[in-house]
Parts: structure tokens; C-alpha cells; sequence
């Protein structure tokens, strides 16, 4: 396994770890999240596959993914403040 792939792995494991009390309850927001984790893992498969070269766009679109995983933590935190 590539070392990239190994990071990706972990922060993943990490990422799921981590939410598991903040998202208990909320079954869409799981669902949501592993969607956008799969979709980051897609994300590198097509980075590798194109040797890296999207121009800075699989990039962009990895910033903009990782964000939408921070707002659903965010919404998950938020629905457990205000039951």
C-alpha cells in the first residue's frame, strides 16, 4: 500500500473513531459522511489514475469534501445541543 493511501486510511479510521459519539443518533449524517468518505477515496483513485495531473481540481474538490465533513460534525453537534 502506498504511504498516501496508508495516511488516507488512518485519517479515515481516525475521522470514524472520533465521530462516533457526535454522530450517535443521527443516522443520516452517517450515512452522509461514509458517502463523502467513499467519495474521497474515489477522489485519489482518479488522482492516481491521471498520475496527478487534474489541474488542481481533485485538490480543490478534496478541500470542499473534507469541509462538507466538518459541517456535518458541526450539524450533528448542534442537533445534540438542541434536543
Amino acid at each position: 500500500m502506498r504511504p498516501i493511501a496508508k495516511i488516507l486510511l488512518l485519517a479515515a479510521v481516525a475521522s470514524s473513531c472520533a465521530w462516533a459519539g457526535v454522530e450517535s443518533g443521527h443516522p443520516n449524517i452517517i450515512a452522509a459522511r461514509e458517502h463523502v468518505e467513499h467519495a474521497l477515496e474515489r477522489l485519489h483513485q482518479a488522482q492516481v489514475a491521471n498520475a496527478y495531473d487534474l489541474d488542481g481540481h481533485a485538490a480543490k474538490a478534496e478541500q470542499l469534501l473534507r469541509q462538507a465533513l466538518e459541517e456535518m460534525r458541526l450539524a450533528a453537534a448542534a442537533a445534540n445541543r438542541n434536543r
